[in-house]
């Protein structure tokens, strides 16, 4: 594979902008990821665990600010992979600061007095970036956040219900619906935007991660409804990096339709850039299974991929 430090980039981009060695070695060679690091381009966070160098040029924003690190720059400064990492920083400043226009271009400012256990080392603390993501958010990009605070155990799902239960005013009913449908099962931010796109798709009802055992059968599909046996499969170019990668999944696609399992796979692109036309395709299989005619499909935007 070539050792292009601009495709550990986009890989790690692709990924929320936190990723291990392991995951990246599925899209690169292990040259590429040192010559990134090597150049700059990409940040060796901890042995095994590589990052894209934001947080430091988002903590010299909020220091200049004279605030706290929040939100999606929070996120990623905790170590969670994100839907899209973002270039702005997301900075929260006290309700009786205000910085004038030169001084907020290049950031999101937020205005919250925060209590002092909210803060740790000029950083929103974990709860609370999650809860600040749920309330300001688009839901896809807010559950991607709170499902990879769950998956690294830095929030507790008990701890993430019972303070959302308590949040009231604007975005209140938001913070609540994320973090009762957050898992720490995502496997990562595609699978999580996924899950976000179809949870709200009338008759169905999908489990992260879910395995389909029975008569011979064992496989895990990324999504699954075990009633209506369909499995949804975030497909990324990164897991089919040899023929072994594909060999090993079309048997498993094969062994769940002769197990009568339909498998609906979508890209990257689609998730990310067409979501209409995602929640389309599996609102069209439940339309065709109860006997019904499919609805046209949405127009797809290429510019977006």
């Amino acid at each position: 594979m070539p050792a292009d430090p601009a495709r550990v980039v986009t890989e790690l981009t692709r990924l929320g902008g936190c990723a291990t060695r392991r995951q990246l070695r599925r899209a690169v060679s292990a040259r590429a990821v040192e010559n990134a690091v090597r150049d700059g381009v990409v940040l060796r966070v901890a042995r095994g665990r590589y990052a894209l160098p934001l947080t430091e040029a988002h903590r010299r924003e909020a220091h200049r600010l004279g605030g706290t690190l929040s939100h999606l720059s929070a996120a990623l400064a905790h170590g969670w992979a994100v839907k899209t990492p973002t270039e702005q920083a997301w900075v929260t400043v006290a309700r009786h600061r205000h910085p004038d226009a030169a001084a907020r271009k290049g950031a999101v400012l937020v205005y919250a007095d925060l209590a002092r256990g909210e803060v740790r080392d000029g950083v929103t603390t974990p709860l609370r970036t999650v809860l600040d993501c749920a309330r300001r958010l688009p839901f896809d990009e807010a559950l991607a956040v709170a499902d990879s605070a769950l998956r690294e155990g830095d929030v507790t799902p008990a701890e993430l219900r019972a303070t959302a239960d308590r949040q009231r005013g604007p975005g209140s009913v938001q913070v609540r619906r994320v973090a009762w449908a957050a898992s720490h099962l995502a496997a990562n931010p595609f699978e999580s935007v996924l899950r976000a796109i179809v949870l709200d798709v009338p008759g169905l009802h999908v489990t992260p991660q879910l395995r389909v055992t029975g008569s011979g059968l064992w496989a895990r599909v990324d999504l699954g409804d075990e009633r209506l046996r369909l499995a949804l499969e975030a497909e990324g170019f990164a897991f089919h990096r040899t023929r072994k990668d594909l060999v090993r999944d079309c048997h498993r696609y094969t062994e769940l339709t002769l197990h009568g399992w339909s498998v609906l796979r979508f890209t990257w692109e689609d998730v990310m850039h067409h979501p209409d036309w995602v929640r389309w395709a599996v609102e069209g299989w439940l339309a065709t299974r109860a006997g019904r005619e499919v609805a046209a499909p949405p127009r797809r935007d290429v510019r977006a991929a």
